[in-house]
């Protein structure tokens, strides 16, 4: 059976072209627009790099003449304010746009309903909210970064059915499959930073780049190292694919750091404890403008995170194996809850199978825009918070 053709069919276009572009807009969310004009598709456009044309823009550019009186699909409510580039409402006003379809409005919250607003202004018929739910998943990255100045956080395990991620050796190549492999290199290329503990750096020696059968993004390398135990001789370090940066304390050694620093690495001192205060790392990420993570820790690291309510979604690949072995370690590694109603229970789950891989995915706290909701003065944001689009 064909699809039934209506707002739905040209908002999923729309998702799908932005979907594509996730990973390459930097700190902006992916969006994309359809144009229609009397049943015919006349424009196409995806937001691809920060600072260029957004989507409104390049589907503009293709319908030309066209887009007048034609209806716009567009994933992400259209800017109104000047950014790094003019505002799409005016551009879609001016192109003589008569009807704007929406699939959410901005999560800012300094920007939020101003471009749907201005658009209704001008007489431009506005439909908010279809496939709202796929739209706001598409910008759910963005989200968290600009409502709180800190970076999404996907944590990423591997592990065997009894949970743990390497044998009481260290042997952990591989637990997951060729196609969960494949996977987990596609989630490097849609975020802005992969992130590690120092134990998995020394046990696996890993590169943390993303490798694909095409071309991908190398995201940038974060690895916590309280007491600068990197060597030197590190793939992280060696290798000049991404950028690699080392979360210490100020109680490191100052040869060390200097000596990572002379090939290429930069050191941040996170707290003056003896351990990585990751509040300090979080917000230094974020003034950063790194605005996602995918973290790829150990137990101790993952266990931390997520005790620490840093982490927004879980991604955990399971294989049909067993170790044992009391001393093999596990996914997570922390004190532990002491009821069941206590535990971390995933929200809005999701089971996928990848050959013999089972992936289960969900939200720990809640999905990012389940939390602006419960936070956000029904009277509007604070003008400190500017867009980025």
């Amino acid at each position: 059976m064909h699809p039934v053709i209506n707002d739905e069919f040209y908002m999923q276009l729309a998702l799908d072209m932005a979907d594509r572009a996730i990973g390459q807009t930097g700190i902006n969310p992916a969006v994309g627009c359809v144009i229609v004009r009397e049943g015919r598709v006349v424009g196409l456009g995806a937001h691809l790099q920060r600072g260029e044309g957004h989507a409104e823009v390049h589907a503009l550019q293709m319908a030309g003449e066209a887009a007048r009186d034609a209806t716009a699909y567009v994933t992400l409510e259209p800017c109104s304010h000047y950014g790094k580039t003019p505002p799409c409402s005016l551009r879609l006003l001016e192109a003589g746009i008569k009807r704007i379809v929406i699939g959410c409005l901005d999560p800012n919250p300094a920007v939020s309903g101003r471009g749907a607003t201005l658009l209704r202004e001008h007489g431009v018929e506005v439909v908010a909210g279809v496939l709202q739910p796929a739209a706001e998943a598409l910008i759910e990255m963005f989200a968290k970064y600009i409502t709180t100045g800190l970076p999404y956080v996907t944590l990423k395990t591997a592990s065997t059915l009894d949970g743990r991620i390497a044998t009481h050796t260290g042997d952990s190549r591989w637990i997951s499959n060729e196609q969960a492999r494949e996977q987990v290199h596609a989630m490097r290329h849609r975020h802005h930073a992969i992130m590690a503990g120092i134990g998995t750096v020394l046990a696996d020696n890993p590169s943390l780049t993303t490798r694909l059968a095409v071309p991908g993004l190398h995201p940038t390398r974060l690895i916590v190292d309280s007491q600068l135990r990197l060597p030197l001789e590190a793939k992280a370090v060696a290798d000049r694919t991404a950028p690699t940066i080392v979360f210490t304390t100020s109680r490191a050694d100052a040869g060390k750091r200097e000596a990572l620093e002379a090939r290429g690495v930069q050191v941040v001192a996170a707290g003056d404890g003896p351990q990585v205060d990751l509040r300090h790392m979080m917000e230094w990420c974020g003034s950063q403008e790194i605005g996602s993570i995918l973290l790829e820790g150990g137990g101790r690291l993952n266990g931390a995170m997520l005790e620490g309510r840093w982490v927004d979604r879980v991604v955990l690949f399971y294989a049909p194996t067993i170790v044992g072995g009391q001393a093999s370690p596990a996914n997570f590694a922390f004190d532990g809850v002491s009821r069941m109603n206590d535990a971390y229970r995933l929200r809005h789950t999701r089971v996928d199978t990848l050959g013999d891989n089972v992936c289960i995915s969900g939200y720990p706290f809640g999905t990012v825009f389940e939390r602006i909701a419960a936070t956000r003065d029904v009277k509007g944001g604070s003008d400190d918070v500017h867009g980025t689009r």
